[in-house]
């Protein structure tokens, strides 16, 4: 009996140790074969869904900033844009050299895929805004889509917002101290720019002010 009992453990450690050896060798046996039925890699799974993945950024593009730029002859645009009034187009002439008062900025204001044009012209002398003018990008012309021609103004393009600086002037203000100055920031929405906020600066008020006593 001692014998039977000693030997117990051991007969039985053994014959576990052969079923796991047994039961890994089945394992293996069918990662093999599953390993074949799709071409001995893991990559054929996931294949097609690279695919489709690399079929769906293909379908939709994000806008490339690099791809869809367009420079344009800015002074030629608002010469021969009949939305411009007739005033500022006598005052874009040369400023005693080649140089025109204008300035050209690029940026994405409509939501297209090519960048929209901001063309600002002011006079050679004051160098005053006399005219802001945004231009979009239609097939293989430029439509005239914002104009601002109260004078002065002048207009930036504040990420994807347009923003417009209007100022008034009193009859004793110098050009570099309006009395007034307006900044309304525009947005593209629905096919137009709509205003989404005004902030108004009265600077008279600053020297209105009574001294302090002291």
């Amino acid at each position: 009996m001692r014998g039977l009992t000693g030997a117990g453990p051991d007969r039985v450690r053994t014959t576990s140790q052969a079923v796991i050896a047994a039961a890994a060798a089945l394992a293996a046996i069918a990662l093999f074969v599953a390993a074949c039925g799709t071409g001995g890699t893991g990559t054929r799974d996931e294949g097609p869904a690279h695919a489709s993945a690399v079929a769906g950024a293909s379908e939709s593009p994000s806008p490339s900033p690099a791809a869809g730029f367009r420079q344009v002859d800015a002074v030629s645009l608002v010469k021969k844009d009949p939305a411009v009034s007739a005033a500022v187009k006598r005052e874009l002439k040369p400023c005693g050299s080649d140089d025109y008062p204008v300035d050209v900025s690029y940026g994405y204001l409509t939501g297209g895929s090519v960048n929209d044009v901001l063309v600002n012209v002011s006079t050679c002398g004051d160098l005053v805004g006399i005219g802001s003018y945004v231009y979009q990008r239609v097939g293989d012309a430029y439509k005239n889509v914002f104009k601002a021609e109260e004078s002065p103004v002048y207009s930036e393009i504040d990420g994807t917002d347009l923003s417009v600086t209007k100022q008034v002037y009193e009859t004793d203000d110098q050009v570099a101290n309006p009395s007034r100055e307006t900044v309304i920031t525009y947005r593209w929405k629905a096919g137009r720019f709509t205003e989404i906020n005004r902030h108004e600066t009265d600077y008279s008020k600053a020297g209105d002010a009574a001294p302090a006593q002291n």
